[in-house]
């Protein structure tokens, strides 16, 4: 079970844009303007963009060194309480669901790990999601990219094959449920964020939930029961 961060779980309150301002005032002395659209997509497809929008001369050379200072920024951040980071409502006892139905829980986000863990934790939602076979924003551009590495990871820590759907992906963007159609995964689209459930349905996705506040429709969701 792979979830998305990014108003799929929680909203962040701008965290993530702030970081990306920081990082970039940090390294090229000015300030950034514009921000790339995000929904759904990795932290190393956005930064490629929102440099190129910036002007910066190569931008794709500057993506790595970016993405290591965003990590620095992190760490940097981390344990001063940034505010706005909350659970969406009903994240926290679906996640508890699954995990007493014996599913194993991870995510595949667009951001980077260490980002993706101060936001999980400042939300309180660390708690049964095994990072460590988890899949994030700096793998590739492409999401449906990550599922690979998710499933690889997995596979080595569990000695167990997650092909087909028996790897389910929930997210709230037509590219969470792209990228998993993309690898024979479930699709579950959650409409949280800025898509409408139509858009999710017209995606692809297998089920389509306006939230995650019925545990009981999320655990059907997932499992594919009617």
């Amino acid at each position: 079970m792979l979830w998305d961060v990014d108003y799929t779980l929680l909203s962040a309150g701008g965290l993530g844009n702030r970081l990306y301002e920081a990082v970039f005032k940090d390294l090229f002395g000015r300030d950034l303007t514009a921000i790339a659209p995000k929904a759904g997509r990795t932290d190393r497809a956005i930064l490629l963009d929102t440099l190129t929008l910036a002007g910066v001369a190569e931008p794709r050379a500057h993506v790595d060194d970016f993405l290591a200072a965003l990590a620095r920024q992190v760490v940097a951040v981390d344990g001063h309480g940034p505010d706005g980071v909350s659970a969406l409502p009903g994240a926290a006892a679906a996640i508890a669901a699954l995990a007493e139905a014996g599913a194993r829980q991870s995510v595949l986000t667009g951001n980077i790990r260490p980002l993706a863990a101060l936001k999980l934790g400042l939300a309180g939602l660390s708690e049964h999601l095994d990072l460590d076979v988890g899949a994030y924003g700096d793998v590739h551009e492409v999401r449906a990219e990550l599922v690979p590495a998710a499933r690889q990871a997995a596979r080595a820590a569990y000695g167990a094959d997650f092909g087909g759907q028996s790897t389910v992906l929930i997210g709230d963007t037509p590219l969470d449920i792209a990228a998993a159609l993309a690898t024979g995964a479930r699709a579950v689209g959650v409409a949280t964020g800025s898509f409408p459930a139509a858009d999710l349905a017209a995606a692809g996705a297998h089920t389509v939930l306006p939230d995650l506040t019925d545990t009981s429709l999320v655990l059907a969701a997932v499992t594919g029961q009617p």
